[in-house]
């Protein structure tokens, strides 16, 4: 895992590339309607590849996705045949429960350069925190790229300790990306800085400008003779059926 030092002023920022290694994951046919227990119902698709429906185990895949993300290669095994080279392109959630529904795998071709987003990781204390109660700002969490597979880093991590004061900022071309990889984002995008404390006067307007908006809301009143606001009611939200592989 190659740790790299760059100079910014003064001061050095310090930038890990995670490298690429594919990781392996089973997968087994899906019938349509079919249901089975403590499997994750999954479609897999790319260019010129014909979509197929499957299972993959709930358990295994969480354990492959906290890994992997989505900018790593997964060796998709399929029945115990030939793996697949493919990318974890989509994850459909439960809206309350927060469970797995459905997971998208977007077969690659080595040869063609394809766009996705590389994580970020944020480590490291800022001076600028620490020392002067700043609060540190994270404006991105990932950056587009687009890059051959082979080529592909899992995660950048960043060392925020360069933040020393609060002009203090780090930019999108500040972090050495390899040359293999194109950054599909303005080279000027501030990824991260510490703002400065507020002040007690700006704390005071703060709490000011909170009082009058919370009167101003329409339906917000004091109770007379017993009598109240009409309570506001709302439908559900219902659960998002199953996504087939229809229309990718």
């Amino acid at each position: 895992m190659p740790l790299m030092f760059f100079l910014i002023g003064n001061h050095s920022l310090k930038i890990k590339f995670t490298s690429m290694s594919k990781i392996k994951l089973n997968a087994t046919n899906r019938k349509l309607k079919e249901k089975r227990e403590g499997q994750i119902p999954a479609v897999l698709y790319g260019k010129g590849v014909e979509n197929e429906n499957l299972w993959v185990d709930s358990k295994e895949f969480i354990k492959v996705y906290r890994e992997a993300g989505e900018s790593t290669l997964i060796d998709l095994s399929i029945n115990k045949n030939q793996s697949r080279s493919v990318l974890i392109h989509d994850v459909q959630r439960h809206p309350l429960m927060d469970d797995i529904l459905h997971i998208d795998f977007y077969q690659v071709k080595m040869d063609e350069k394809i766009e996705t987003e590389i994580e970020l990781n944020f480590t490291g204390v800022s001076p600028a925190v620490k020392e002067m109660g700043g609060t540190f700002v994270k404006n991105l969490d990932k950056i587009p790229i687009r890059a051959l597979p082979g080529d592909l880093v899992s995660s950048i991590t960043v060392d925020i300790s360069v933040i020393t004061d609060f002009d203090k900022y780090i930019h999108v071309k500040e972090l050495k990306i390899p040359e293999e990889i194109e950054v599909l984002i303005e080279e000027d995008t501030v990824i991260a800085l510490v703002s400065p404390p507020k002040t007690k006067a700006e704390i005071e307007k703060l709490d000011e400008e909170v009082d009058m908006d919370i009167s101003q809301v329409e339906g917000i009143s004091e109770e007379k003779d017993g009598e109240s606001g009409e309570e506001v009611g709302g439908k559900d939200k219902e659960v998002n059926k199953e996504k087939e592989s229809e229309g990718k």
